[in-house]
């Protein structure tokens, strides 16, 4: 077995495009692509030429001959898939659809509202056309959306999909607006009078709330605020989060709610070198949490993490750094439940060795029902097969899913948190990706399928000739470009290197604009742009 995937995937097939033996499954067309948790390489077919790693945007390709003790459980993930599932009858060949051309000349220019990665793979998709410009806008003073604020920072090979982000910021015909904030700065109808087509991609920015009494009391955060804070968001760094008791307790079993409990755990010493906000740093290595508390309503089978963020949590039991306590209220787990299993192994493995000075109790079969305390968060009233006990707790955090909010201008499907659409399609010369458009579903990559959906509903608007706009762009006070990004990007990162550390993320609005500002005022207006081509007349 030459490779092997080494945690949750980004989903982007990039490597499926790559591999010239098409060993690597499922892919893009096939059952159950879009549900993967991660992609499995055929050992069979497997010829050991590298070119997986190599296309790869975030490294989890890993050579078997060089996979950590913590990594080794992928080996039986990979070989259980294709027994299940053998592929002995595909074609050993990744297929290319040839690339579209559009039938009209030009130039258009694209609005891309939101700057995550449905919005820049979006953008990457739109340049593959010279006739397309791209302007991508996003309310805040930096991209990346949830990569930058809502993976765990000490996942940083997640985070490696940036360096992918920031070959698409290369593209002649790319831009920057970063500070916009559509709906107030400016309106989808200015953008529409400027904009050939407008896209939005942006995203399912609120939290699902528990419906219980004392939710709103202080001490009772969501986990998209929570990870907004650790990883440096400005707006999130006034976050209340009270670490003087010894247990917390979250709510929910996605692999966000994982990362939470993880990082309430962890040895602070482990996020010295990662890209952790210095604030949440220095609360959490006072912190006084021994026991974090991940409460689930359904059985394990039913639990939305995936098994590379299980397998990721082993490596922490493993090394004495983390200890796993399983409660199922007596119920057995289920060895042939691949979840259940691993639960299982995380278990017995941590009943091995000395106890460690933490602990994550994953509980099943239980139900919140109420936040305790007056002045701030004191407990969480739970129920187990109609019996009702309370866990007391200093914080509870809620992390039972996003929901998209109502974009101005645009109808709006509450029950879902969606724009209802076509193939992307609002109206001609309106999109949507992402979430907003399929909800909060799937993984990073997912959203480089369905942009390419999206953008191909724009092209086909695009050859049936969509209205001109009626202006050109025009400056926006204290709006921030590419220039202005890549100065914050290099100066974080400089920071960061002098403390032994991927990056220090700066949190202070007018240090950024400053930097962003200063960048600017120093480079000349000198990216490539589209060639230039006959404007056509309004339709």
């Amino acid at each position: 077995m030459p490779y092997v995937v080494t945690q949750s995937c980004c989903a982007d097939a990039s490597c499926v495009v790559a591999c010239p033996v098409n060993c690597i499954h499922p892919a893009p067309g096939e059952p159950g692509f879009a549900e993967a948790e991660q992609l499995y390489v055929d050992p069979e077919s497997c010829v050991d030429c590298g070119a997986c790693t190599t296309a790869c945007p975030v490294g989890a390709l890993v050579p078997h001959t060089l996979l950590t003790p913590e990594q080794e459980p992928f080996l039986a993930t990979n070989r259980d898939y294709y027994t299940v599932h053998p592929h002995s009858d595909r074609a050993p060949l990744a297929i290319v659809a040839p690339q579209r051309r559009l039938r009209r000349p030009g130039p258009f220019r694209v609005a891309v509202v939101g700057a995550g990665p449905a919005g820049l793979y979006t953008a990457d998709e739109l340049l593959k056309h010279p006739e397309i410009s791209v302007d991508v806008l996003d309310r805040l003073l930096t991209p990346y959306g949830l990569v930058r604020a809502g993976v765990a920072p000490d996942h940083q090979h997640t985070k490696q999909v940036t360096d992918l982000f920031a070959a698409i910021e290369e593209q002649p015909g790319f831009r920057y607006r970063l500070g916009v904030d559509v709906g107030r700065t400016m309106s989808h109808d200015d953008l529409r009078a400027q904009y050939d087509a407008v896209v939005h991609a942006v995203g399912a920015s609120g939290a699902k709330r528990l419906g219980i009494e004392g939710e709103d009391l202080p001490g009772s955060v969501s986990a998209t605020e929570l990870t907004g804070w650790y990883n440096g968001r400005p707006e999130c760094q006034d976050l209340l989060v009270p670490l003087d008791r010894e247990r917390a307790v979250v709510v929910g079993t996605g692999n966000v709610a994982l990362d939470v409990a993880r990082l309430l755990t962890i040895d602070p010493d482990e996020l010295a070198t990662t890209s952790i906000a210095r604030l949440p740093e220095t609360a959490l290595g006072r912190s006084a949490v021994r026991e974090v508390v991940v409460l689930g309503r359904r059985g394990p089978e039913h639990a939305a993490f995936t098994v590379p963020e299980l397998i990721g949590l082993r490596g922490l039991v493993a090394r004495g750094a983390l200890r796993v306590v399983v409660d199922t209220g007596g119920r057995p787990l289920d060895p042939a439940d691949p979840k259940s299993a691993l639960l299982a192994d995380l278990a017995e493995l941590s009943r091995v060795g000395d106890r460690p000075p933490r602990t994550l109790v994953v509980r099943f079969h239980t139900t919140p029902t109420r936040v305790l305390g007056t002045e701030r968060v004191e407990g969480l009233e739970v129920t187990r097969d109609g019996v009702s006990e309370v866990l007391a707790a200093g914080l509870v955090v809620r992390s039972v899913g996003f929901k998209g909010a109502p974009v101005p201008g645009l109808p709006f499907d509450d029950a879902t948190g969606t724009v209802p659409h076509e193939a992307g399609r609002v109206e001609p010369g309106t999109y949507v990706v992402g979430w907003i458009k399929r909800g909060p579903r799937g993984f990073i990559g997912t959203n480089k399928s369905d942009a390419a959906e999206t953008v191909s509903a724009i092209l086909d608007d695009l050859d049936a000739g969509l209205p001109a706009p009626d202006a050109v762009p025009g400056p926006l006070p204290g709006v921030i470009g590419l220039e202005g990004w890549r100065a914050i990007d290099a100066e974080e990162r400089r920071r960061g290197a002098a403390q032994g550390r991927t990056r220090a993320t700066i949190v202070d609005l007018d240090e950024l604009r400053r930097i962003a500002e200063e960048a600017e005022h120093r480079t000349p207006a000198t990216r490539p742009t589209r060639r230039p081509a006959l404007r056509r007349r309004r339709s």
